[in-house]
């Protein structure tokens, strides 16, 4: 934690992760800078205001990312993985309602 300044670990169903220490884990930031429009600076601002943190915050993830993309990677891998799951099943159950 002293090389990353802001970032903590945090345990839960998917094991132990990084996360900002008043926010969100590190791939949820990652992951909103890759749907903003906005590069550089302005990436920053933008993450920053979907999410409700401050800029260092997000320089914080970014910067734990660029170390641990590995990790990182794979848990945003992992999420979307998850998310997918849950869409197919909502589906089947719409479609046995049907």
């Amino acid at each position: 934690m002293a090389e990353h300044p802001g970032i903590v670990f945090k345990d839960g169903p998917s094991g132990r992760r990084a996360a900002l220490a008043l926010g969100p884990d590190v791939w949820e930031v990652v992951k909103a800078s890759t749907e903003v429009d906005e590069r550089g600076e302005a990436a920053v601002l933008a993450v920053g205001e979907i999410l409700n943190l401050e800029e260092e915050q997000v320089r914080a993830a970014l910067r734990y990312y660029a170390d641990h993309q590995d990790e990182i990677d794979a848990e945003i891998a992992l999420a979307h993985e998850e998310s997918a799951k849950a869409e197919e099943a909502w589906l089947a159950q719409q479609r046995l309602l049907a």
